[in-house]
Parts: structure tokens; C-alpha cells; sequence
């Protein structure tokens, strides 16, 4: 090719075209992003602002070499003309190739500034990319705080990012392809640096629209990797530039060569010129099997057949994507541009459009879920101790609960008043309405329900947030479901929260927890609500809960023996509880009635009728007392009544013979009186005549009495012998 202005005037336009290109790219990528919410966007067009200012040395450097060529070519015609000009005068002429030593200031200054200010803002933007995606799985802590980093997003519209991902690469690879074929010529070598950064933005848009094509398969997580992977190859793009200014120091130079710009990437030359790999492939191929292969006609059938096969492959995928298999226990539904198109599908072949005109939503609904409403699980250990310190957590938020009811024993304590007194009091009532703390792990466990498919579907989205386990939907089911435990538990006593009955609590939550998501139209079912651990917040007030559980265990079990007591006197005493209450009730109504009517009145004598016969139906202690009062008013009564029977039956006798009547009756009173005396005296009066007493002495005998045996036995006639 002839070197002339001509050439570099066309030089000149390329570098031109190439940078309002580049400029178009970069401003697309960017107001985009901006506009679209694209994190990747936004990261991806620091590599195109780059390139512009490499476009723009490039058209100065090719303008000035075109300015070059006019001024030698202007100085030729003049030493033609004057033939018979001296050495000195060849000589200032060439002190007046001003264009030539400003286009060597250019090569000597611009294109070594310029690379190093691109290795600069590569190695800035790429360092800074990385900083963030790394940022985003930084925890905070006391020596690093957490600082307003701007979440990582995918963006809305995925279908526009795409289309215009393929068609920005598409045009950018095909430019730099054009321009690394017009830098084989050595007056356009320089070329290749701005090829390079062509291909480089092509390749950052190409990696893009993998992420994204990923993020509609719900692969989103994909494309923070990929931003992660581009601010890598930044660094390492400014690496190389880095690398080649550094050699480029030594590396010697020939006159009239034109020097490569550090800017000039080898690795991305490789894919500016993809040919140049193929020839390399090609030869390291015939060199492996030492003969020239690639010229076979298997070979070049396969490098022909290359481009089918994968059309061939590209066409099955698609006639693929347009079937999906939903199996029982799932559902799916068609997406045509996000929005859902016909019915849902379950236990059956869907067929629909081939991807992208429509894709498919496919969701286990019997599958449960759970989702735990704290931010992370209270750490316990074999046994819960409310009091230990490793139990503290500044990261947990407690809940909020209604005072503990008060007894009355309490209220009185509090007020100071005597027992009876109803009055109201301020100080017990002031208690009473304040709050209390309590700390709690609450797992809520749900599915979708069977007929909430699409109520679930346009519930909310499947974006998720770094530094987040749960996508949106799973955040709003936790807000919604925190806010009515919160609205519950703030109007439950903090007794009734820390020792529920039964299920009472869980019921309670499952369902509050229900109405407030079939009002939100979220298509979900609650299934279960577990409450693994409860207690009081942690610190001080914990160990006093624990002596106020052990003081009212103690204080139930001293009420409970109290009453057992009770009951038990009051059955012993009425037969059983029940009666004895119907006894207490009335007698105080006897009493009220012998107050109000005196105890003599017929009502006060009926209620006391009533009263007695309520105590002997009782066949208690009370009605055996009575029982046994009543024998023994008849065993009096009854011998009073013999004795009276007895002396009126001894009448007639002393009628007949008092003295004699008398007599009798002494005798048998001295009879009775002296039968256990052992000396007996007979007094008695002297009478005239004779007076004769007879007097048998006789004394008992015990039943076994040894001395007598032996004593009538020496009497016997053996004994005389």
C-alpha cells in the first residue's frame, strides 16, 4: 500500500468513526444504566469512556501523520524544483519539517501519557468495581461500620438490556474486526490499540447479555460474578498497558518506524483478529500429528459444517425451550414480556412460544417453606439459662408485651389499701398499663395454596438484595407477618406470652397471621407457626424472672396444699366441697334472717329446719356429731323414763310393808355397797331380845391360785398315808 496523506487521511476517518462509535456505546451503557436501575450498566461503560480518549489520541496522532506526509510531500516538490540547491540549503529545509518534529513530540509524549492515564482509569475502575462486589458480602462490625453502599441490581426491562447488549457487541465487534484488518498495514498498526478497546467493550457486552439471559432463566445471582469478572479484567487490562510502557522503554528503535502504542493489547488483539487464533490452532495441530492435517478434507468438512452444527444446535434449543414439563405437586404459567398469559398448568406438558417471546414460571407449590421473622436464631445451649451473659445479643430487637396481670394480694401491696376495699388506685392502674420486653424466635412455615399460584406471582417479585438470603416476596411475607406478632403480643399480658396454655399462643399468631395475608391477596397458606424460644430479653431482669417462676411455683403450691386442705376439711366435715358452700350460703342467709326477724320467728325457725337437714344429708363429721348428740338426748330421756318406770312399779310394795319395804331396800344398797370390801361391819341399834346374825366369811378365789392346789392335794387320803 502507498504511504501518503491519503492513507492517513483515511486513518483519520476510521479513528473518527471509531470514536463517535465508542462515544455511543459508552453514553448508551450509561444513561441506560442510570435510567434502567443496571448495576452492570453502569460498571460496564467505564471500559468505553476509556476507549473514547484512546479514539481521540488517535485521530490527533493519524491527522498529524497525514499533515506529516503533506509537508514531506511539499518539501520533495521543492527540492525537484530547485535542482541545483546546496548541502545547506537540504539542510534548512529539513529544520522546516515542522509537522514531522511536532508528529515525533506526539509519539514521543501523547501516546505514552495517554497509555498510562488508561491504565489509570482501567486500574481505577476495575479496583473500584471489585471494592463493591466484594462490599456487598461485607458484615458490619465496631472497626468497620456499615456504610450506604448502593444495592446491587439487575434492573427492570431485561428484554430491552438485551436487545441492546447483542446489538452494541454485534456492531462493536464487527468495527474492531474492520479495524484490526486495516492494521496489518504498518502505517496503520496504531489502529490496533483502538481495536483492542473496541473489542474489549464488545466483550464486556457480550458477558452482560450472558448475565442476563441467565437472570431470565432466574439465575440473577450470575450477574454480580460477571460485574465482579469485568472489574478483574480491567486491572488486569491496565496491567498489560502498564507492562508494555515498561518494555516499551527498551525496547530498541528503528529510523523510520512508526512506535506501537502501549495501549496496544496483545490479548485483546487475539480477538479483534480471531483468524490470526485459528491459524494457530491450525499449526499447532500439524505440528502435533507432524503432517499437514488441516488441509485434509475431513478437517475442512468439519471447519465447513462448524457454522451448521451450531445453527443446528441453536435451533433444537429453541424448539426445546417452547416445551416444559410440569410434574405433579408443581405449577406453571406462561410469561409473554412478564405478564402471565393463559392458565395455570399442573401435572402436564405446557407448550408455548419459544424463548424469548415467552418463557415459563414453574413453582413447587407443595412444597413448605419456612421463614423465620427474626434476624438470626437465639444461641441456646443443652439448658436454656435466661441469666448467662453468652445469651446477649445487641443484634436481636425484643419484643413488646402488656404489663403482667396483678393480683389483688399485688394491688393491695401497691396501694396500701386494707383487703375489701374496692376503690380504685392510681399506682396499681400506672402499672398495670405499661409495657414489658420479651425476646422470642418465631419460624413461620407456608406454602403456596392451591388455588394462589397467580395471586402469588403478582404478590410481589424474585429480585433479591445483597447481603439477604430472601427475595422481595419472602421480605414483604416477613414485614406483614412481624407486624401483626407485633399488634398481638402488645395486647397479651407478658404471663400469658412467657407461659401460654396449650397452643393457645401459636393459634393465636397462625391465625392473625392468615387474615392479614389473604387480605394482601399473597396466595399463601400458612401451615404452622413455632415458636422454638421465648423468654425475657437478656441481662439483669432475666435471673429475677427465674426467682419470680420459682417464687410462684412456690406460692401455687402453698395455695394448692391451702386448698386441698380446704376441700379436704370441708368434705370431712359436709361430705363434700360443693355442700359445704351451700351450707356457708345458708347459714349466712339463717343469720341475716334471725337478724332482720328475730331467732324465734317461723322463717328463722325454717331456715334452720333447712340448715339442719342440709348438714344431716351431708353425712359428714358435721352430721355425725349431730347424730350421735341425738342418741344420746334418747339414752337419757330413755332412762330417765326406765327409772321413773322402776319406782312407780315399787310403789305398791311400799304401800304394803313400808318397814319392811325399807329394810329390804338397805339391804340391798349396803349389798351392792359392801360387795367388793374385805372387812365388813354390821352396825346397828340395839332392840330388846335376842339378836342373831349369822355371817358366812367367804372370800374369791382367783382363777389359778397354786397354794390352794397344794394344799387340798396334802389333804387327800394319799397324803395321810
Amino acid at each position: 500500500m502507498r504511504t501518503d496523506q491519503y492513507a492517513y487521511q483515511q486513518a483519520t476517518r476510521i479513528a473518527g468513526l471509531g470514536l463517535i462509535l465508542q462515544l455511543a456505546v459508552a453514553l448508551v451503557l450509561f444513561v441506560m444504566g442510570r435510567a434502567l436501575g443496571s448495576t452492570a450498566f453502569v460498571h460496564g461503560s467505564a471500559i468505553a469512556f476509556v476507549g473514547v480518549a484512546v479514539w481521540a489520541s488517535l485521530v490527533v496522532l493519524f491527522h498529524q501523520h497525514r499533515l506529516a506526509a503533506l509537508e514531506a510531500l511539499e518539501a520533495e516538490e521543492l527540492r525537484s524544483v530547485r535542482a541545483d540547491a546546496s548541502v545547506f540549503d537540504t539542510e534548512r529545509a529539513g529544520d522546516a519539517l515542522v509537522a514531522q518534529k511536532r508528529l515525533q513530540r506526539l509519539q514521543r509524549v501523547l501516546l505514552p501519557t495517554m497509555s498510562l492515564l488508561a491504565a489509570a482509569a482501567l486500574a481505577y475502575f476495575g479496583i473500584n468495581t471489585a471494592r463493591y462486589v466484594a462490599s456487598l458480602d461485607a458484615k458490619p462490625g465496631p472497626d468497620s461500620p456499615m456504610l450506604d453502599i448502593t444495592p446491587f441490581a439487575v434492573g427492570f426491562g431485561t428484554g430491552w438490556q438485551l436487545a441492546v447488549c447483542v446489538a452494541l457487541a454485534l456492531v462493536a465487534f464487527i468495527f474492531s474486526r474492520f479495524v484490526a484488518g486495516m492494521a496489518k498495514q504498518p502505517a496503520w498498526q496504531n489502529l490496533r490499540g483502538g481495536a483492542g478497546f473496541m473489542v474489549g467493550t464488545a466483550l464486556v457486552l457480550s458477558a452482560i447479555a450472558v448475565g442476563l439471559v441467565a437472570n431470565s432463566f432466574g439465575k440473577g445471582k450470575w450477574m454480580e460474578p460477571i460485574v465482579l469478572a469485568i472489574g478483574v479484567g480491567q486491572v488486569l487490562f491496565a496491567a498489560e498497558i502498564a507492562l508494555n510502557f515498561v518494555l516499551g522503554l527498551y525496547r530498541p528503535r528503528r529510523v523510520g518506524d512508526n512506535p506501537r502504542a502501549a495501549f496496544d493489547s496483545r490479548v485483546l488483539s487475539l480477538f479483534a483478529a480471531p483468524d490470526s487464533i485459528v491459524r494457530s490452532i491450525n499449526e499447532a495441530v500439524n505440528y502435533q500429528f507432524g503432517f499437514d492435517i488441516t488441509s485434509s478434507w475431513g478437517y475442512q468438512l468439519l471447519i465447513r459444517s462448524t457454522a451448521w452444527l451450531l445453527v443446528l444446535g441453536v435451533a433444537v434449543l429453541v424448539l426445546l425451550s417452547s416445551i416444559v414439563v410440569v410434574p405433579p405437586g408443581q405449577q406453571a404459567v406462561r410469561l409473554r414480556g412478564g405478564a402471565i398469559v393463559g392458565d395455570v398448568y399442573e401435572g402436564t406438558v405446557m407448550l408455548k412460544w419459544p424463548w424469548p417471546v415467552e418463557t415459563a414460571a414453574v413453582l413447587d407449590v407443595a412444597r413448605i417453606r419456612t421463614l423465620p421473622l427474626g434476624a438470626k436464631p437465639i444461641k441456646v445451649g443443652r439448658v436454656n439459662v435466661w441469666s448467662e451473659d453468652e445469651n446477649r445479643d445487641p443484634d436481636r430487637y425484643p419484643y413488646m408485651v402488656a404489663a403482667p396481670t396483678l393480683t389483688e394480694q399485688v394491688k393491695q401491696g401497691l396501694s396500701g389499701r386494707e383487703e375489701g376495699d374496692a376503690r380504685p388506685d392510681a399506682t396499681a392502674d400506672a402499672v398495670t398499663q405499661r409495657f414489658a420486653l420479651v425476646d422470642a424466635d418465631i419460624v413461620m412455615s407456608y406454602r403456596v395454596s392451591r388455588d394462589g399460584l397467580l395471586d402469588w406471582l403478582a404478590f410481589g417479585s424474585d429480585a433479591r438484595v445483597r447481603r439477604t438470603a430472601s427475595d422481595m416476596r419472602e421480605r414483604i411475607l416477613r414485614d406483614i407477618a412481624l407486624r401483626e406478632v407485633t399488634r398481638y403480643l402488645s395486647t397479651q399480658p407478658m404471663d400469658s406470652v412467657l407461659s401460654p396454655r396449650g397452643d393457645s399462643l401459636v393459634r393465636a399468631l397462625r391465625e392473625r397471621i392468615q387474615q392479614a395475608f389473604d387480605s394482601a391477596k399473597a396466595g399463601i397458606e400458612v401451615v404452622a407457626v413455632q415458636v422454638p424460644t421465648l423468654r425475657p430479653p437478656s441481662g439483669e431482669g432475666a435471673g429475677m424472672f427465674e426467682e419470680i417462676s420459682i417464687d410462684m411455683q412456690n406460692a401455687r403450691k402453698l395455695r394448692e396444699e391451702a386448698d386441698r386442705t380446704a376441700r379436704a376439711s370441708m368434705a370431712a366435715i359436709a361430705g363434700s366441697p360443693e355442700r359445704a358452700a351451700e351450707l356457708v350460703a345458708a347459714i349466712a342467709e339463717l343469720e341475716r334472717v334471725e337478724t332482720a326477724e328475730g331467732e324465734d320467728s317461723p322463717a328463722a325457725r325454717e331456715r334452720r329446719a333447712a340448715v339442719e337437714r342440709m348438714v344431716l344429708d351431708g353425712k359428714g363429721a358435721a352430721a355425725r356429731v349431730i347424730a350421735a348428740a341425738r342418741a344420746r338426748r334418747w339414752a337419757i330421756v330413755m332412762g330417765a323414763a326406765g327409772d321413773s318406770a322402776e319406782v312407780l312399779g315399787q310403789a305398791p310394795s311400799f304401800r304394803a310393808a313400808p318397814e319392811l319395804y325399807k329394810q329390804f331396800r338397805t339391804m340391798q344398797v349396803l349389798g351392792r355397797a359392801l360387795a367388793g370390801v374385805r372387812v365388813k361391819y354390821v352396825l346397828g341399834e340395839s332392840v330388846a331380845g335376842r339378836t342373831d346374825i349369822d355371817v358366812t366369811m367367804k372370800q374369791a378365789e382367783s382363777g389359778l391360785n397354786l397354794a390352794d392346789y397344794l394344799e387340798k392335794k396334802d389333804n387327800s387320803p394319799q397324803g395321810a398315808k
